[in-house]
């Protein structure tokens, strides 16, 4: 393990994500790779009724090669309200759902960002608040496709990669709504941690 650990920007990322954001000394956020669409970057997974629900921020339409700092935040549809509304069916009955939704219900309100990095590192703050950490990150200055002295998960934190191909993170088991419905599923969005455990969230990171 290096000192150092290479990020993907993400919106409400995985317990995996947060994980390496919590634990490695030092963290660089990627924000002049291209664009990388269906990942993390701009979607999260929570835990439905139905079980596995996808929330993906719908993006202005862009080139191939835009780098993810330039990547712009669409409003042609109200996905805002369409998210908070999952976030209340999903977790309503959850412990913590009512102690939270005042700190996060502004983001998908009243809040417009450009810019999707933008968005991602304001909701990232308020969730680092809420689990009281204050992890050591800087963002990237310019593109790397290798890194000599640092730990890279850009590919590896995504929604096609099992969590079991990293070997540095084991999810641990914690109560959630629908798990008597559907099991517990693991590595969901940091949401799923946080409305379900509170300020025990950051014990299971």
């Amino acid at each position: 393990m290096n000192q150092t650990a290479i990020l993907p920007t993400a919106y409400l990322g995985p317990i995996q994500y947060y994980q390496k954001l919590l634990t490695y000394p030092a963290c660089i956020i990627e924000h002049h790779e291209h664009f990388i669409k269906q990942t993390f970057r701009s979607r999260c997974e929570i835990y439905s009724p139905n079980g596995v629900l996808t929330l993906s921020i719908p993006l202005e339409k862009r080139n191939k090669r835009q780098a993810v700092k330039d990547a712009r935040i669409s409003y042609e549809y109200n996905w805002q309200t369409l998210h908070w509304r999952s976030f209340e069916s999903s977790y309503r009955r959850s412990p913590f759902f009512e102690y939270y939704e005042d700190d996060l219900f502004p983001f998908f309100e009243a809040k417009k960002f450009d810019f999707l990095v933008d968005f991602n590192e304001a909701i990232q703050q308020e969730i680092l608040g809420l689990l009281k950490a204050k992890p050591n990150y800087t963002f990237s200055t310019e593109y790397k496709s290798t890194y000599d002295n640092a730990d890279d998960f850009r590919q590896l934190i995504s929604p096609k990669e099992s969590p079991a191909a990293d070997p540095s993170f084991e999810p641990k088991p914690y109560s959630q709504v629908f798990e008597p419905r559907h099991g517990f599923l693991p590595n969901l969005s940091i949401a799923d941690l946080l409305f379900n455990q509170g300020s025990r969230a950051a014990d299971h990171i």
